[in-house]
């Protein structure tokens, strides 16, 4: 240009845009005698920002002319940074959810480890720590803080945290369970609440418009209502009218979503219904009643009855009911109906009674004097049953099973737990007193869900009848006068000997020890065999197969006990577990490990990990691994060892159960079988190498007196022994 002229304008662009507030400092010089300019600009960014970051270059205006400069680029490396954190939600107890973490970089690639309430969910190595990742949640029963850190190889980021509120899933099954002309009794099971049990619950009812019903409801109830026994009665209502009901309940954590509003209406009914005379319906046509069976006494009378707007006419019969009303000799049941037409007019009823008890109408006493027959039903145990709040299904399984409570009588405690404990007791029969365990549970810490898991093992066992597998006696109900309500026991047979992996353990570490010979142990294994090939067949998956579940009778019998964790299979041949719960790893399945699917052949994983246990003679099953590293260590192809005295063919049998696919596994058909010829094949008790055992307090043996081999039978392994005795080898013969 000109040297009179003026300099070239220059100005900056990111990313192709002004830059209209940028600092920038320009130099400009013109050069002498040639007609340039030198223009000198500088861009000033005094604190870089990540907004910073992008594609620079500036500008000259000549004219009409643009010229651009070359591009130059702003990076910045450092911590990532996160455009998606997980936020604050209320979710529903036990159904799947997705959280979402965005970082960025540069440098990338940035990797998201997950926490949960501070507790790291994933590794870096996993394919959910590559950004953007996303958490997928099977279901939630705890509320829980979740978090993720962001890595790049600048270090490392936090995201905020937030909180997963857990609550109660929707009540169902909510409807009426008895209806009367002014009242609706309403009955619901409350939902789900994961580890919060539901506290109470809030029922609502309205009118709804008979003409209108998508018009103004009136609310006539808000109430709230403990749990258990999620019952409430609405009274005051009027006769053959629609109400809507719908109800949501709380936990400790928050309420849960209402219910569909439900319909229903309440019964017929007129001016007789609160004048003490007995009637009932006798058809009904849509809905509505046709007619009603009346009692009347036998007076001179006019009588006009009416339903709706519809005057009625009723005639009367004598009949002679003296065995059903007490006091007067003649009645006349009075059949009348209520035609659907519309063209019927005022119909007048004539009844011709005697007057023989006219006076008493004039004196004012009571006409008809109605006395409710006796019943020796079943209504005082369901009334019971109904008060502990559990299901229709399971209510109506315990029916046949209950026992009358002054049957039943207490005597010591045998153990105690958290949440219940084992008594002994006798229970009176028609022509014996039986000797038996009850099972007791502590409902005023129990919460509803673990009540009905508690009868449902019960009804479990009522379907058992097998020598090898705990039946059921009966269960019947006692009130506990501190806690105010009925408090369920289940009666089982009396298990002398106690539960198979302390018989184990202290024939090898108690004050007695006693050798158990192979015969002994593998007559164990072969009684739970016959047990779990009779649950199998019936379809029955047990989940939970230990040596601790397994009962010892007087007999020294086996038998397959603890239903808590069984399971029904109605069709299909696996369980798949809905909600997480606490269960003995070292005995599940690989496959039920990873998937929660448990089938016949899960069992047989644990009747395999129960052998070991009986082997052993009670160890732990993996000791020296924690159970979080029982699934890694599996999946290794890592087993159980062979114990040092266990038979080889023994073991050959345990390991089968351990075959990493399910449908290569024996079913226990062959188990037992096998067990059986294994027992066979023992050698005869009559041992060269005998075992002497001394009774110190019985005067009447004689010091170092040989025994029989029923080493099994000692009383002492019933409990910690509390007799002093020896187990000593024959010396060799020579």
């Amino acid at each position: 240009v000109a040297d009179d002229e003026i300099p070239p304008n220059v100005s900056w662009l990111k990313d192709g845009e002004p830059l209209p507030f940028a600092e920038y400092d320009d130099y400009q010089m013109p050069v002498f005698g040639t007609g340039r300019w030198i223009v000198h600009s500088t861009l000033r960014i005094k604190s870089v920002q990540l907004s910073d970051m992008g594609n620079y270059q500036c500008a000259v205006d000549l004219g009409s002319e643009r010229i651009l400069s070359t591009k130059g680029s702003i990076l910045l490396e450092g911590l990532p940074h996160f455009s998606t954190e997980p936020q604050h939600m209320s979710v529903v107890a036990n159904v799947p959810l997705s959280l979402h973490c965005v970082a960025h970089g540069p440098p990338e690639p940035v990797r998201v480890i997950w926490l949960r309430d501070g507790a790291p969910l994933n590794t870096v190595d996993d394919p959910v720590a590559l950004s953007p990742s996303t958490l997928n949640i099977t279901g939630l029963n705890r509320t829980s803080s979740f978090s993720c850190e962001a890595q790049n190889r600048k270090g490392v980021a936090a995201s905020g945290s937030g909180t997963v509120t857990v609550l109660p899933s929707a009540p169902h099954h909510l409807r009426a369970v008895n209806i009367t002309p002014t009242s609706l009794r309403l009955s619901w099971q409350p939902g789900f609440g994961g580890d919060y049990p539901v506290i109470r619950c809030t029922i609502q009812v309205k009118h709804v418009d008979e003409s209108f019903p998508g018009g103004s409801d009136d609310m006539i109830c808000n109430q709230n209502v403990n749990v258990p026994a999620p019952e409430y009665q609405a009274e005051d209502l009027e006769p053959h009218r629609r109400y809507a009901a719908r109800v949501a309940c709380h936990s400790s954590q928050g309420p849960s979503r209402w219910t569909s509003w439900v319909e229903m209406r309440t019964a017929e009914g007129g001016e007789l219904a609160n004048q003490g005379l007995p009637y009932s319906t006798v058809s009904t046509w849509l809905g509505s009643a046709l007619g009603f069976l009346f009692c009347l006494p036998s007076v001179s009378t006019w009588i006009i009855l009416s339903l709706s707007s519809f005057p009625l006419a009723l005639h009367g019969k004598r009949v002679s009911t003296s065995h059903i009303f007490q006091t007067w000799h003649y009645f006349f049941p009075v059949f009348f109906f209520l035609t659907p037409s519309f063209s019927c007019g005022n119909v007048l009823l004539w009844l011709f009674f005697s007057d023989a008890f006219e006076p008493m109408m004039h004196s004012g006493e009571l006409v008809v004097r109605y006395r409710a027959r006796r019943s020796y039903s079943r209504r005082t145990t369901e009334a019971t049953l109904n008060s502990l709040g559990i299901s229709d299904e399971l209510r109506q399984k315990l029916q046949d099973v209950m026992v009358d409570r002054h049957k039943l009588t207490l005597g010591k405690t045998l153990g105690e737990g958290e949440f219940g404990s084992v008594m002994e007791g006798q229970l009176t029969q028609e022509d014996s007193v039986l000797r038996v365990a009850v099972k007791t549970m502590k409902i005023a810490i129990c919460t509803r869900s673990e009540m009905e898991d508690f009868l449902r093992e019960a009804t479990c066992m009522k379907e058992f009848d097998h020598a090898n597998v705990m039946r059921l006696l009966g269960v019947c109900l006692q009130t506990v006068e501190s806690e105010g309500f009925p408090s369920p026991v289940v009666i089982l047979p009396y298990m002398k000997h106690g539960d198979l992996h302390t018989y184990l353990l202290y024939s090898r570490l108690g004050d007695c020890p006693v050798y158990l010979p192979s015969q002994m142990l593998v007559r164990f294994m072969t009684d739970i065999a016959r047990g779990m090939e009779y649950l199998s067949n019936k379809n029955f998956i047990h989940r939970d197969l230990a040596a601790r579940n397994c009962m010892l009778n007087e007999n020294m019998n086996v038998c397959v006990a603890d239903f808590g964790l069984s399971k029904k299979i109605y069709n299909g041949d696996y369980y798949r577990q809905g909600r997480i719960s606490k269960m003995p790893v070292k005995w599940i399945a690989i496959e039920s490990l990873a998937d929660r699917v448990y089938t016949t052949k899960s069992d047989v994983w644990s009747f395999g990990v129960t052998m070991w246990e009986i082997a052993t003679r009670g160890q732990t099953p993996y000791p020296g691994v924690e159970n979080s590293e029982i699934y890694d260590y599996l999946r290794q192809g890592n087993r159980l060892k062979q114990p040092p005295d266990c038979l080889d063919n023994i073991y050959a049998l345990m390991f089968s159960c351990w075959l990493l696919s399910p449908k290569d596994r024996p079913p226990f058909e062959s188990l037992r079988c096998e067990l059986e010829k294994a027992l066979d094949d023992l050698p005869d008790t009559q041992d060269p190498d005998e075992i002497l055992y001394v009774n110190m307090e019985d005067s009447s043996m004689e010091l170092g007196a040989v025994a029989p081999w029923r080493v099994w039978t000692l009383p002492c392994l019933s409990r910690p022994p509390l007799c002093p005795c020896a187990i000593l080898d024959t010396p060799q013969q020579t």
